[in-house]
C-alpha cells in the first residue's frame, strides 16, 4: 500500500510539474483568451489546457479512476463516491495569472473512500512543489515542512479570501474586521491552495475561507502532515467527506486554532 501511494505521489508530482510548465509557457507566449463562468469567475484558456492535460495523464495511468475538477462539467456529487478519486484544480489563482503575479498553483489530490492520501500543490512561477503522502510528512521541494510555533493570536499572520459572488459579502467583512482587530495582520495571496501550503511552511499562521474540494484537498493534507490543525466553523454534512468539505474552513498552527475560531465566530 505504501509503495503504491509512493508511486502515485511520484506520478502526481510529475503531472503537476508538466501542467505548470504548460501554463507558464502559455503566459509567456501571450496567446491566451479569457471568459467568465456565471458572469463573475475569470477562466483562461490556460485553465482549460491544464485541465485537459491532467485529465489525460490520469486517464492513461489510471483509466478506471474518476476525476473531480474545477474546470470540468463534473458534479459535486462525485465527492460522495467510494473508492479512488482525483480532485484537481488545474490553475488556482487565475486572476493572479492574468495579471502576471507569481501566486498561481496546480493542485492535484488522490483520495480513497473520501480520505485524501496524496496531495501536490505546484507553484510554477516560484518553482516550489508542496507535497504530502498520508502519514509520511510534507515537503517543499526537498525541505521537510513544519508549521510555525506561534502561540499568540495577536502575533499571528492570517490569510483569507473573497468569493466571486459578492452579493452577500457583509458577514465576511465582519470576520475580516475581527481578524484585523485581533491578529497581527491579514494577507490575501489569491491562490487558496498556496495559502494553506504556506501555513504548512510557517509563512502564515492560519487561513480562513469558504472553498471547494479542489481548493483544499491537496493543500490540507500538506498542512496537516506539517502539524496544522484543520476544522470548520459549522458542522460538516454527513454525506460529504470531511477531507473534501471547504465551507467555512479553518487551517492553522495548533496553538492559535481555537482562538482563531472564536474570533471568526464573534466570540472573542
Amino acid at each position: 500500500m505504501r509503495e503504491d501511494l509512493a508511486n502515485i505521489l511520484d506520478f502526481t508530482k510529475q503531472t503537476a510539474w508538466q501542467a505548470g510548465k504548460l501554463i507558464a509557457d502559455a503566459r509567456d507566449s501571450d496567446d491566451l483568451s479569457y471568459t467568465y463562468k456565471r458572469g463573475i469567475e475569470l477562466v483562461s484558456s490556460a485553465d482549460e489546457m491544464s485541465d485537459a492535460f491532467i485529465r489525460s495523464a490520469i486517464q492513461q495511468q489510471f483509466p478506471s479512476h474518476p476525476v473531480l475538477s474545477e474546470e470540468g462539467d463534473d458534479s459535486l456529487d462525485k465527492i460522495e463516491s467510494r473508492g479512488p478519486i482525483w480532485i484537481v484544480d488545474p490553475l488556482d489563482g487565475t486572476v493572479n495569472y492574468a495579471h502576471r503575479h507569481a501566486h498561481v498553483s496546480i493542485s492535484i489530490a488522490y483520495a480513497e473512500d473520501g480520505l485524501v492520501q496524496v496531495g501536490v500543490v505546484y507553484c510554477p512561477f516560484r518553482e516550489e512543489t508542496f507535497s504530502a503522502m498520508k502519514g509520511e510528512g510534507s515537503w517543499r521541494n526537498n525541505v521537510k515542512l513544519q508549521v510555525s510555533d506561534q502561540t499568540e493570536i495577536k502575533r499571528a499572520l492570517i490569510s483569507t479570501g473573497f468569493p466571486h459572488d459578492r452579493s452577500n459579502i457583509d458577514p465576511l467583512i465582519r470576520k475580516v474586521r475581527a481578524l484585523v482587530l485581533h491578529c497581527q495582520d491579514i494577507r490575501r495571496l489569491g491562490s487558496p491552495a498556496l495559502e494553506i501550503c504556506w501555513v504548512a511552511d510557517g509563512r502564515l499562521d492560519g487561513v480562513y475561507e469558504t472553498l471547494f474540494p479542489w481548493d483544499i484537498a491537496a493543500a490540507c493534507l500538506v498542512a496537516e502532515e506539517a502539524g496544522a490543525t484543520k476544522g470548520h466553523l459549522g458542522q460538516v454534512p454527513s454525506n460529504i467527506p470531511v477531507d473534501l468539505y471547504g465551507q467555512d474552513i479553518v487551517v492553522a498552527t495548533p496553538h492559535i486554532f481555537r482562538p482563531l475560531v472564536r474570533i471568526l465566530k464573534g466570540e472573542a
